[in-house]
């Protein structure tokens, strides 16, 4: 039987101090919005905003109290009985309310900041503590910067206000300064040496200014923290706060090292993160643990080929685990024959061996002109392989000129059934100038009935996919015996174009041979091979 685990609760200031990065402000709908979904996710507490800060923040604190159910929703005061009661007022619709003050306790933050001596603070964190728990029992009190304050000293005003009413007393690393060593240090010394801290939840606030906000978190709760502070995408002030999402998953990943729990529903933080992101306008970074884009994208060959043998070769957690279908196997220059041949299955085609490596060479050379490859363009490349015709004609090289004081002109060179030919041509643009070169190195008398080219994917390195419809001479007033169509995909519209002209000369050849051979009468008009 596994033993039961103790439960960390997850108090969630992505509202609050998380909106306090710069240009992450919501308004009162967005903010809704989060909140809503932090309690789907799970949250124990939401530290919903500074009611006193603005009218507009006390609005979204009453309304978020107001309507959402689940978590506690926690306003945050400084130690001032007017911040107090405004704190109060905005969570009071909630049915388990909580007022969050605090007070600098360091040195620095007393003599610089505050002008007040350790006396005065101490008296003033009980006075305020006490002031607090007459509206609502369910108080929290943080004394600011407490990474930097005297350890001594900062015992005795957590004991202080425990004394005063404080049920939860959160220790913040206000500057991100200390580091994992030190703030486990920190965190037993005050499970030792303060009498009534049983008497309270010890939580802890850590800032990212050295990268360790989550390092620090961890750390805390090992040497007997219950209460984490974090923020959705470690949104905050300068470098953030630690991530809600890297601590959650460290405690769900290893549990040999963390014997804890959360009432957090993983597969929500998926969603709760891309919600954030809009609407806070704070996008994601692409490497960033859990949820960042490349958190389970995979574009190594030598890790592709291990991700699709066993997920848990590179892949520590799922992509289920936190909401998402699968991982992404991203295809671009490093990708294996085993990731290709996995996405072309995935599509739903099965490739001989040669046709296979046809494709997959094809696929390499559009890796060096793409940063990614998509669906689409493997897609394409499959077409151009499978679909290809005998190759009576190959095209070999294409250069075209054009510009705003340049008449279009282009020369391509054509194998024509084994023998190089060249020919130079000059149009109404770059591309009807590379089609007339190459009906002329072909001498092909055939009529271009119809061309169309389209985008593959979005971005400016996307591939145009050309097609192109080609039929015999036949009079202006009359519908043409065949037309036969032709494909090309590249990253450069003129190539694509020209590809596709040649992909349609091959088919016509064939069909005039077909033709020829068995003398069978044409298709019905219109009607494409």
């Amino acid at each position: 039987m596994e033993p039961t685990r103790e439960k960390v609760d997850v108090f969630d200031t992505t509202l609050r101090d998380g909106e306090q990065s710069p240009g992450a402000s919501m308004n009162t709908e967005q903010k809704l919005r989060v909140a809503r979904q932090l309690a789907t996710l799970g949250v124990d507490i939401i530290e919903a905003g500074f009611p006193i800060a603005s009218p507009g923040d006390f609005e979204a604190v009453y309304q978020i109290a107001t309507e959402v159910d689940g978590p506690q929703i926690a306003g945050l005061a400084r130690a001032r009985e007017a911040d107090i009661a405004r704190a109060w007022d905005a969570v009071r619709p909630n049915p388990r309310p909580r007022i969050h003050t605090f007070l600098a306790t360091s040195d620095l933050h007393l003599q610089h900041k505050l002008k007040m001596s350790r006396a005065e603070a101490l008296a003033r964190a009980v006075e305020m503590v006490a002031f607090a728990a007459s509206f609502t029992a369910n108080v929290e009190f943080s004394p600011e910067d407490a990474a930097r304050t005297d350890t001594t000293y900062l015992c005795e005003v957590v004991e202080a206000v425990i004394g005063a009413g404080a049920k939860v007393v959160n220790i913040p690393d206000t500057v991100g300064y200390t580091i994992p060593e030190e703030f486990s240090r920190l965190i037993r010394t005050l499970k030792e040496r303060v009498p009534n801290i049983a008497q309270a939840v010890l939580s802890v606030h850590c800032h990212n200014d050295l990268g360790l906000a989550v390092a620090n978190s961890l750390a805390a709760v090992k040497a007997g923290a219950r209460q984490v502070e974090c923020t959705i995408n470690g949104l905050g002030e300068r470098a953030g706060n630690a991530a809600l999402e890297e601590v959650v998953m460290a405690i769900r990943t290893r549990p040999d090292l963390f014997p804890f729990t959360t009432h957090i529903r993983t597969e929500e933080i998926y969603r709760t993160s891309r919600l954030v992101a809009e609407m806070s306008g704070m996008m994601v970074q692409a490497n960033k643990a859990i949820v960042g884009a490349n958190a389970f994208a995979h574009e190594a060959g030598i890790h592709q080929d291990g991700i699709l043998k066993h997920h848990a070769t590179y892949e520590i957690m799922t992509p289920e685990s936190i909401g998402l279908p699968r991982s992404a196997i991203i295809l671009g220059k490093h990708s294996g024959r085993h990731a290709f041949l996995d996405k072309v299955i995935e599509l739903g085609h099965q490739l001989d061996d040669a046709h296979l490596e046809a494709a997959f060479a094809r696929f390499k050379a559009l890796c060096d002109k793409k940063k990614y490859v998509f669906d689409e363009d493997v897609q394409a490349v499959i077409n151009e392989v499978v679909h290809r015709p005998s190759d009576y004609y190959v095209l070999r090289f294409v250069e075209a000129h054009a510009g705003s004081e340049l008449h279009p002109r282009a020369t391509v060179r054509v194998w024509v059934e084994g023998e190089e030919r060249e020919a130079t041509a000059e149009g109404d643009g770059p591309v009807d100038a590379a089609l007339l070169a190459i009906k002329e190195a072909v001498g092909t008398d055939t009529v271009l009935e119809a061309y169309v080219v389209k985008a593959i994917t979005g971005g400016t390195d996307a591939q145009g996919e050309v097609t192109v419809k080609i039929a015999e001479p036949h009079p202006p007033d009359q519908m043409p015996a065949r037309v036969i169509s032709g494909q090309g995909a590249n990253t450069d519209i003129i190539i694509a174009s020209a590809n596709a002209y040649v992909n349609a000369l091959n088919r016509m050849e064939s069909w005039k041979r077909q033709r020829s051979q068995t003398a069978t009468p044409p298709r019905p008009l219109g009607t494409t091979p």
